[in-house]
């Protein structure tokens, strides 16, 4: 079961993007906040919707919860 993080800083549209711990695209430790392990990305996502109203899943990572 991998472990998630959310980005603290949102995208240019407003998203804070989703990601697994082994993910290229990881943000930097200072700005990302650790959402735990999930079996899937669909339960960090609800998780991170409970840091952020406006979450997605990340495109490389996290692709069958990214939506944008």
């Amino acid at each position: 079961m991998p472990q998630y993080y959310v980005n603290k800083n949102a995208q240019e549209n407003g998203d804070h993007e989703v990601h697994e711990e082994t993910c290229a695209y990881l943000p930097a430790p200072a700005n990302r906040v650790a959402l735990g392990w999930h079996p899937s990305c669909h339960g960090a996502v609800a998780e991170a919707r409970k840091h952020f109203r406006q979450v997605d899943g990340c495109y490389r990572c996290c692709n069958a919860c990214h939506h944008s």
